[in-house]
C-alpha cells in the first residue's frame, strides 16, 4: 500500500481556508488549530482563565487572594494594587475577552528584594489525569496568555513541579510597552517530574513582572527542567518594574492544555466558572435590603442558649475550608410570639470533617440577646451591615 503525503488542503477561494497540515502532522482548520494530544473538549486546566469571576472584591491593596478567583497576586518591597479591570477594545476584546487582572505599582523601590507576581496553583490530580505524559521528553502541555505592560522588556514565566521539591522549568517573554501580546509556551516532560494523584498543590505557575537580584541569578537556566538553585527563581531581570511609578502589568486569557500546540481559548460561562471557583471559595454574604445572607446550610438552635449552623457548600470543596467572619455577622430566628432572637457569631469555632461532598462543618455560637431558644428551633443568618459575610476557603 502506498502513501500519499501532503502538507495543506487549500480551499483556493479564500487566502486562509481550507486544512494546513505541518511536518509533525498538526492540523489547522481554516487557520485555527486542533488539538495536537489530550481531550477535544475541558481543555483548559486553568479555573477562571478569563477573569470573570471576583467573589472577594475587585480592587485590593493586599498581596494573596483579594480580588479575580484562583489568581494569587503576591508583593514584597514594592506597595502593588492588583484588581479586576474591565476589557474595552484590543486583541483579547476580540476574541471575546472582557476582564483582565492588573498589577499597579503604587511606588518605586531599588531594593534588591522587592518582587511581584501573579501565580496560580494546579491541583496535582488533574495534571496526573489530564492525560499528558509527564514523564517523556516527547509529551508536550501548553500553556498561553495575553499580556500587556507598561513597560517594554523581557519578563518570564516559571512553572514549579511541587510534588518534585525544588523542580522548575523557566520561559521568557517580551514585551513592547502598552501592547497586548500573546504568549505561547510549550513545556516537555521530563524523567524527574511528578505530580501526585491528590487535591495538593501539583504545579506553581507565577508570571512575573519583576523579582529583584536577591531571587535571580545564573543558576536560572531557561527552557530546561532543573532543580532550582538556592534562591534563583529567574535570571536577572534588564528592567525594573518595581523602581518604575505608576507601572502596570495585565494578564487575561490564561490557558493550560495537553499537547504541544496552543488551541483556540476555551471559553466558558459565568455560572460554570463560578461554580469551578467555589470549589476553591465561596462566601454567604448580605442582601443590600434586609441585611439576610445568601446562606447555604442548616441553623438550628441547640439549646437554650446556644445554636448550631451546618453548612452546606453550593459545591464540593477540595479541602475543609477555613471560616472567616467579616463584620458584625448574626443569626436571627423567626418567632411569631416573641419576635427576634439575635446571637452572636464572633468567636465561633469550625469544626470541618472532610466527606464525599467536601466537607461537614459545624460553626458554634452563643445567644446574645432575646428571650431563648427552643431546642429545634430554625433559623436564618443575618448581618449588622451590608458589608457582613462569612467566609469559606480551600485554596491551594
Amino acid at each position: 500500500m502506498s502513501t500519499i503525503k501532503v502538507n495543506s488542503i487549500k480551499n483556493t477561494s479564500t487566502d486562509d481556508g481550507g486544512i494546513a497540515i505541518d511536518n509533525s502532522g498538526h492540523v489547522q482548520v481554516d487557520g485555527v488549530q486542533l488539538p495536537t494530544a489530550g481531550p477535544l473538549s475541558h481543555r483548559n486546566l486553568v479555573v477562571n482563565g478569563a477573569m470573570m469571576v471576583a467573589q472577594r472584591g475587585t480592587s485590593s491593596t493586599s498581596s494573596g487572594y483579594q480580588t479575580v478567583d484562583r489568581f494569587k497576586n503576591d508583593a514584597g518591597g514594592v506597595s502593588v494594587t492588583q484588581s479586576q479591570q474591565v476589557l474595552s477594545s484590543g486583541n483579547p476584546y476580540d476574541e471575546g475577552f472582557r476582564y483582565f487582572l492588573r498589577l499597579a505599582n503604587t511606588s518605586t523601590s531599588t531594593s534588591n528584594s522587592s518582587a511581584a507576581e501573579i501565580q496560580y496553583r494546579v491541583e496535582a490530580q488533574d495534571l496526573a489525569q489530564s492525560g499528558w505524559n509527564y514523564k517523556s521528553t516527547s509529551s508536550y502541555i501548553t500553556f498561553s496568555f495575553w499580556v500587556r505592560s507598561s513597560l517594554a522588556g523581557t519578563y518570564y514565566v516559571t512553572y514549579r513541579a511541587r510534588d518534585a521539591s525544588t523542580l522548575q522549568y523557566i520561559k521568557s517573554f517580551t514585551l513592547t510597552a502598552n501592547t497586548w501580546t500573546k504568549v505561547t509556551h510549550t513545556i516537555p516532560g521530563g524523567s524527574n517530574v511528578v505530580f501526585n494523584n491528590d487535591n495538593g498543590e501539583g504545579l506553581r505557575i507565577m508570571i512575573v513582572p519583576h523579582y529583584g537580584t536577591t531571587f535571580t541569578g545564573s543558576g536560572a537556566q531557561l527552557d530546561a527542567w532543573h532543580n532550582r538553585a538556592g534562591d534563583d527563581y529567574f535570571p536577572d531581570y534588564a528592567q525594573s518594574w518595581s523602581n518604575t511609578a505608576s507601572a502596570t502589568f495585565d494578564v487575561t486569557g490564561v490557558q493550560l492544555e495537553v499537547g504541544e500546540k496552543a488551541t483556540p481559548f476555551e471559553h466558558r460561562s459565568y455560572g460554570d466558572e463560578l461554580a469551578r471557583c467555589q470549589r476553591y471559595y465561596y462566601e454567604c454574604t448580605s442582601s443590600t435590603s434586609n441585611k439576610n445572607m445568601n446562606q447555604q446550610g442548616v441553623l438550628l438552635a441547640a439549646s437554650a442558649t446556644a445554636y448550631e449552623y451546618m453548612p452546606i457548600p453550593p459545591v464540593p470543596m477540595r479541602a475543609a475550608p477555613s471560616c472567616t467572619l467579616t463584620d458584625d455577622v448574626a443569626v436571627m430566628r423567626l418567632d411569631g410570639g416573641t419576635g427576634l432572637i439575635e446571637a452572636n457569631l464572633n468567636g465561633t469555632d469550625l469544626l470541618a470533617l472532610p466527606n464525599g461532598n467536601g466537607f461537614s462543618g459545624h460553626i458554634f455560637g452563643s445567644r446574645k440577646s432575646g428571650t431563648g431558644f427552643s431546642i429545634g428551633n430554625a433559623g436564618r443568618l443575618c448581618t449588622g451591615s451590608t458589608a457582613g459575610k462569612l467566609a469559606f476557603s480551600a485554596e491551594l
